[in-house]
């Protein structure tokens, strides 16, 4: 992470900044400290010569990042997804981020299949096009399979885009450092916070193994719902740096003309791709996060395929039920129950005043359910709950920023089918549905049933566990008389698991 190309890249990125004019645009979107202010602008003023234009029809934010490259658009993209950190104006100029770049040739293209899986293209492809779509990280061709003729799309990574990502990666971290050793006032924005969670986005998606893993899961989950597919993966053309998918026929679901024209029905588009939505969220914990509509089609049959897997969003069990309840109070108005789960799932401090939090809630919900049906947004819903929430004490969560963030696209492609479709009432039936499975007395007998088979694995051990648990008490300094059950509880839920062990637990200590 060290090097003089660490500098250099900075300096040519503050010059950037500044010549586009988005220096103080991002300075004010992370309410940077004075101290920050003036290292930023010192790195940035003296050398705005060596900034790269851009193009001027662009926002500041998106126009400076574009100039200055694929690292620096990915960033834009990641930091898209987190308005808890960048605020919700530069997120939204970030949202609409543009990574479309000049592709590079077919031929190359071609020696780089060949290179990574070890064959001659003639003998897996009897035809292979020029690129069809080029992104930050890779491009996209269509193919035909030697011998089955069957249509397939071919994604490959850039050439050197892996050493060039990290040499930006590590010019970032260098940022980063600097800003916490020089700016302790910068802290709070968690820098290396995160370069870290940008770094793991792209190496996940600089290996694209990871991402037809992605796609398999998401089929396996997904395959028995009515109206939604998904190419499948072709295992044996794919490696790390090349996948292969079948293609997918279809009409852009962002091309209303077209889908009118092939007499697809817009309203019944728009309910379904909401419900897709939370149906994976909620029933599998495993969503695609990326569902805007140039990753969607409708076919021929009116099915929504969906693709481009390099973002997916993960929500384990017991939090999808948490926030399923927490979004049933909020459609029954229950502002008291949606308090009681958040102080239950340990979200807010136990020290906080239960009511005083249900009222905030209150000032959440009452204006939004006051608005007109076609206005009511759960995605706004969500991030006014998360304002308020933190005010309270609650931690910030980023896979449910990513829930929040992928609500709101979705909600905005939902809208851009049928202007008129009531979110609230869309939304029903399937959180209705995932509270009945998951919270009632079907889902005590199911969780009960999963203790014993855990238990019947570790029984053996459970002893021993509380022994230990017990002796570790036994050294605290800690004197209270339940505190040893703090020990106890997380040996218990490690050692037989289920949801709602957690909420008897909760209901114990």
């Amino acid at each position: 992470m060290r090097g003089p190309h660490n500098i250099i890249r900075l300096i040519r990125t503050g010059a950037t900044l500044e010549r586009t004019g988005a220096m103080n645009v991002v300075l004010d979107a992370f309410e940077a400290p004075p101290a920050l202010r003036f290292l930023a602008h010192a790195l940035g003023k003296p050398f705005q010569w060596l900034g790269y234009k851009g193009d001027p029809d662009m926002p500041p934010a998106t126009r400076a990042l574009t100039a200055l490259g694929p690292a620096y658009i990915k960033f834009g993209q990641v930091l898209s997804t987190r308005p808890d950190v960048v605020g919700d104006d530069l997120a939204v100029q970030l949202r609409v981020l543009q990574d479309k770049l000049p592709p590079f040739s077919r031929d190359l293209a071609m020696a780089e299949v060949e290179k990574e899986l070890g064959q001659p293209v003639p003998e897996m492809f009897s035809e292979f096009s020029e690129p069809i779509a080029a992104a930050s990280i890779a491009q996209v061709h269509r193919a035909q399979l030697t011998g089955s003729g069957q249509e397939v799309a071919v994604k490959v990574l850039r050439p050197g885009i892996e050493r060039a990502f990290q040499k930006d990666v590590d010019a970032f971290y260098f940022a980063a450092g600097i800003i916490e050793r020089m700016a302790p006032g910068a802290r709070r924005l968690r820098p290396m916070e995160v370069i870290t969670h940008f770094d793991g986005v792209v190496r996940g998606e600089l290996d694209l193994r990871l991402e037809s893993s992605a796609a398999s899961e998401f089929a396996d989950n997904t395959k028995e719902d009515e109206g939604f597919s998904l190419p499948p993966v072709v295992w044996p053309l794919s490696a790390r740096r090349v996948m292969t998918l079948g293609w997918a026929d279809g009409v852009p679901l962002g091309d209303n003309a077209a889908l009118d024209a092939a007499g697809h029905d817009r309203q019944i588009l728009s309910e379904r791709v909401l419900r897709l939505f939370l149906q994976h969220a909620l029933r599998d914990g495993y969503f695609h996060a990326d569902m805007h509509q140039g990753n969607l089609k409708v076919a021929p049959n009116g099915d929504i395929v969906a693709y481009d897997f390099g973002i997916m969003g993960h929500i384990d069990e017991y939090t999808r039920r948490v926030y399923a309840e927490i979004l049933f109070g909020f459609i029954r108005r229950d502002y008291k129950r949606v308090a009681e789960v958040h102080f239950e799932a340990g979200y807010v401090p136990a020290d906080r005043d239960v009511d005083e939090f249900a009222r905030a809630l209150r000032a959440v919900g009452e204006p939004i359910f006051g608005m007109d049906a076609t206005h009511i947004s759960m995605g706004r819903l969500l991030n006014y709950l998360f304002e308020v929430t933190e005010r309270f004490g609650m931690e910030t969560r980023t896979e449910l920023i990513l829930l929040q963030r992928t609500m709101v696209v979705v909600e905005g492609v939902a809208r851009s089918l049928n202007p008129h479709i009531n979110i609230w009432e869309t939304a029903r039936p399937v959180v209705e549905g995932y509270i009945k499975q998951s919270i009632g007395p079907r889902a005590i007998l199911s969780d009960l049933g999963k203790t014993a088979l855990v238990m019947a694995r570790f029984g053996p051990r459970l002893p021993d566990l509380v022994e230990k648990a017990l002796i570790a008490q036994s050294q605290t300094k800690d004197p209270a008389p339940k505190s040893w059950t703090a020990n106890l509880r997380p040996v218990l839920i490690g050692a037989l698991g289920g949801a709602g062990l957690v909420f008897m637990l909760d209901q114990l200590f």
